[in-house]
Parts: structure tokens; sequence; C-alpha cells
């Protein structure tokens, strides 16, 4: 058996999505920027999949600009925005993904801004109050705070950081790529600025995304080279992938409730399971409390091979991460941990993260397969 909790990293790509692509991969191959039938076939295929995603989100479809993914989306927003509103000042946290923070840090350094972070309660939420201090001292800045964090799935209240910055002047962004079709986004009811989202989050494909930017804004593109995406993003548009993501979008809000209570069973019954079978255990973030429903983050017992311990759930057949996949392949540990302040010295922190694909059976495998690693590394301490 193998089993796969890794689904803040990519999710599988639902059947559907695959038959939608390939539909369109078969046949569809004209370039949307042509003017004969070939082209005009592609555009039209990505502009109803603007109209469908504008209409999940409950924004405008001119509103909805397809990228690469969430990191090109979220630096479209934070570089050009700093650019149009020559924005000097940047309120964010140590959590965010580095989509973001790398992007502020590179702006910093450039001296075009001064970055300034929230301060953060103890299970990791953003201190509200902390915001409102800031935001009085910086008017007129740009707010960049993701919805759902990917590592430890704490959810920030959006609709009140965002009457915040509507109070104080400023331009919210809110990295939504972990929360897009698993949550309800009404931006007529949520007045942010930028959101991002990410096919690839929610069963569709890799590279490709969209950033919603509100109507009210004007700003310059991040990408040049052609008048694709309305002149805001040069480049040949992935229509295949814009297919998928729609088909994507299409299933998981047709099917958010389903899935949300599935997942969310499946997360408490591990929650259960780990609390009963490994003493010790401790979760990061505000795990029983406002959090994501698809990721878990569990700091384990100490063990004297903690650097190992990824290695070995995956041996046993247990694919899961310590944190954010685009710093896997780093030796560096989570920020997001580190800026929590935990004493992790010789314990592991692993992220499990579900989907609609994932059961409660797997969730017995893995915690056997986790007790089983602790009672071998005993009896190995136990022999020296």
């Amino acid at each position: 058996m193998k089993v796969y909790f890794d689904n803040a990293a990519t999710t599988p790509m639902d059947p559907e999505v695959v038959k939608e692509m390939i539909a369109v991969l078969d046949s569809k191959f004209g370039n949307p920027s042509s003017i004969h039938s070939y082209g005009r076939e592609a555009k039209a295929i990505i502009e109803k999949a603007r109209k469908a995603v504008a209409s999940y989100l409950n924004a405008s479809p001119a509103e909805i600009f397809f990228t690469s993914g969430g990191t090109e989306a979220d630096n479209m927003a934070i570089r050009s925005a700093v650019e149009a509103y020559n924005i000097k000042n940047i309120i964010s946290s140590p959590l965010e993904h580095h989509a973001v923070l790398h992007s502020i840090e590179e702006l910093e350094k450039a001296g075009k801004v001064k970055v300034h972070h929230v301060k953060l309660k103890k299970d990791g939420h953003i201190d509200i109050q902390d915001l409102e201090r800031l935001l009085k001292e910086y008017p007129h800045a740009l707010v960049s705070l993701m919805h759902a964090n990917n590592e430890i799935g704490n959810l920030l209240p959006i609709e009140e950081v965002s009457e915040l910055c509507a109070k104080y002047n400023a331009i919210f962004h809110c990295d939504t790529v972990q929360s897009v079709a698993h949550y309800p986004i009404d931006l007529q009811k949520t007045k942010v600025h930028f959101i991002a989202g990410a096919a690839h989050k929610f069963h569709g494909p890799k590279g490709v995304g969209f950033i919603y930017i509100n109507g009210g804004l004007k700003i310059a593109p991040l990408i040049f080279g052609g008048a694709q995406e309305r002149n805001m993003r040069g480049g040949t548009e992935n229509v295949a992938g814009i297919a998928g993501l729609s088909k994507a979008m299409e299933i998981a809000h047709k099917e958010m409730k389903e899935h949300a209570e599935h997942i969310q069973g499946i997360k408490d019954y591990m929650i259960k399971k780990l609390e009963s079978d490994l003493p010790g255990v401790e979760f990061n973030g505000d795990a029983k409390g406002r959090s994501l429903y698809t990721v878990l983050n569990v700091m384990l017992p100490p063990t004297d091979d903690a650097e190992m311990f990824l290695m070995k759930l995956d041996i046993n057949g247990v694919a899961c991460s310590a944190g954010s996949a685009c710093t896997s392949g780093s030796m560096k540990g989570s920020h997001v941990i580190e800026a929590l302040g935990k004493n992790i010295e010789s314990r592991p922190v692993i992220r499990f993260s579900f989907s609609k694909y994932n059961t409660k059976e797997e969730v017995d495998f893995v915690v056997e397969k986790l007790k089983t690693i602790f009672a071998a590394e005993q009896q190995t301490a136990s022999a020296k």
C-alpha cells in the first residue's frame, strides 16, 4: 500500500479534468492570438474559462487574468502594485509563502520599500490589533497576507483584514492559493485588491493559475512581450491548462460541501489517532480551530534521526512533507515553524495534507507506520 498525504504540494488531477484537457490538446491547437478559425476556437476556450472562474468568485471576467501559477500571480500583484501606486511600505508576516516573502525582500533590498511584519500570536494567527497599529503608522501601504497558510493551515480572518485595509486606504493582496476552490470566496463581499490561484492545488494541471485584479486598479504588466490577457500578460496562453483549471474549479465548487466534510473528517480522525497512539505528539498552528481542513502540521516525539524521518516514511509507502514544496530540496528548516518560535530540536515536523481521494483507512496505515518506525528506533537505541 502507498499513501499520498502531500496534497498541499500538489493534488492528483481529476479524471474529468484530464479528459477535458485531452480534448483541447487533440483538436484545439490554434494560437489564441491568430484571427483565423483555429485561433478563434482556442480564444473561445480561454474566454469561456475566464467567465467561469469569474462566476465562481463573484467577480467580473475583466478582473481575471491567467498566469503560469500562484507564484507568478503573487509576484505580479506585489511588484505591479508597488510600481503603479508608489508604495513605500509593505505590511506582511514571516509566515507567508516564499513567492511573497522573497518578492518583498527583493523590493526592500532594492530600496523601493520598507517591509513591516505583523506580530504573531502563539497559535500562529496574526495579531489583528498589531496589524491596525501598523496601518495607522503606515497608511496607504500594501498589505500582503495569505488566506490559508500552506504549512500549518491557519486561516486569516480575511473579511476583518479587508475592512481594516479599506479603513486605512491600504491595498490588500491575499495569497489564496491554498483556499481557492476549497472555500467559497465572494469578491463582492470580501473587498480585496488581488488574489492568486493555482490549478494544481484543486485537482487541476500544474503550470497554470490566475490573478484577480480589482477593476478599480490600474497596474502595468509583470511580463511584457505581447497583447495577450488584454495587454496584461505577454506570452501565448496555455489553452489546455486554462481549460483544465476551469473544469477543476467547476468540479470543486459543485462538490465543495461534500468534499470539505469528508476531508475535515479525515483530518479530525488523524488528530485523534495520533494523540491516542503516539504519546507526546503536538500540532503546530491552530489545528483544532480556525484552520484549513486539508492541512495538519505535526510535531512528532523526539528521535535520534529526525532529519531522515521523511525518507523513512517514504520508504514505508507514505508520501508527505516537512513544509512548503518550494523548499523541499533545501536543507534549511521551515521558516514558518521557525517564526512560531518552536523548539523542534530532535523532533520531526511533518505536514500531512489531504484531498477528496484520501480515506480513514489510509490514516490507520500511516499511524501504524509511524509506530513501527519509532519502535524500530527504540529497539536500535536499546541495542547500543
